[in-house]
């Protein structure tokens, strides 16, 4: 893909006393309200969907907001629809609020970033999960029985290999609670041959243009997770793709160097697993040195990913 300028976050985004914890559209009807974002009713075809600086960790929505974070995420998000041709047919129709029908359509300087008018479509509960490095709950899961979600992995492996080629691993989608791991063969049984099938290979093509453009822009895209929903009898991706918060990012040259540095809310998990915390609700609030420097590695995986000639 030929270089481009990179996205530029509007600074006033990012200091605190702008953070947005819960979006309001006057006049607008709330469809569904997420752990980051608001979707709103856009008429009978369409949503808007706006994602606030709220931050989920661990199936928790931390009382600490990230400033600028669901700019960066609807940023990011509309730059990979709309730059892979593996992504398309997706759900995006515009992230510019001037041409968003009323009532949002007066509210474009506070939209502004932060919003996607998005067709309306079916969601399908399935977290479409791809893993092409072994790490996380993953890697644990490895170390016990030598596979991931029933798909055996060779011995011998470690925090941080990379697996050729990508596995797919679904999970049920739960708003409420934790999700859970299924086999490919429970997702037959749950959507049918057809679709199954069509989600894993969609998953897997997105997410591997995907790691190729990152690894050229100086990032490993370790693992991901993308949703799909039916417009006119089919699927298409919707909700977020390839974020900090959907996805884990480490730098190349420190995983080269064999070092896990993290651009992405692995940074929160780790601080929240230092603090010791259980893992229940209430979740404990970020210090500021945490909010900064988790602020600073959005704005850094969105500049790299978006720009700059490949490393």
């Amino acid at each position: 893909m030929k270089a481009t300028a990179p996205i530029v976050i509007d600074p006033n985004l990012l200091e605190a006393a702008n953070a947005v914890v819960e979006p309001v559209v006057p006049g607008a009807k709330i469809f569904r309200r997420g752990k980051v974002r608001t979707v709103f009713e856009a008429g009978r075809d369409h949503f808007v969907i706006v994602a606030s600086d709220r931050l989920s960790a661990y199936d928790s929505v931390l009382p600490t907001p990230i400033p600028g974070k669901g700019a960066i995420l609807s940023c990011l998000s509309a730059f990979w629809m709309t730059s892979r041709r593996e992504a398309v047919p997706h759900h995006l129709v515009s992230d510019d609020p001037t041409s968003f029908p009323s009532p949002f359509r007066e509210q474009a300087p506070r939209l502004a970033g932060r919003a996607q008018l998005v067709r309306r479509a079916e969601r399908i509960d399935i977290e479409c999960v791809v893993r092409g490095y072994l790490t996380g709950s993953g890697w644990k899961e490895y170390q016990t029985s030598g596979g991931v979600c029933g798909i055996a992995l060779p011995p011998g492996l470690a925090d941080g290999s990379r697996l050729e080629p990508a596995i797919f691993t679904p999970a049920t989608k739960n708003d409420h609670g934790h999700d859970e791991n299924i086999s490919y063969h429970r997702l037959e049984h749950l959507l049918g041959w057809d679709l199954a099938q069509e989600l894993r290979q969609r998953s897997l093509a997105i997410y591997e243009a995907a790691r190729v453009h990152a690894w050229s822009r100086g990032l490993v895209l370790a693992d991901t997770k993308f949703e799909f929903g039916i417009v006119d009898e089919r699927p298409i991706l919707i909700d977020e793709a390839l974020t900090p918060d959907s996805s884990r990012y480490w730098d190349r040259a420190e995983y080269e160097a064999g070092r896990l540095v993290s651009f992405d809310k692995q940074f929160v998990r780790d601080w929240l697993d230092a603090s010791g915390w259980d893992h229940e609700p209430p979740a404990p609030a970020l210090p500021a040195d945490v909010v900064s420097r988790t602020q600073e590695r959005y704005l850094e995986a969105i500049h790299r990913l978006s720009a700059g000639e490949p490393q």
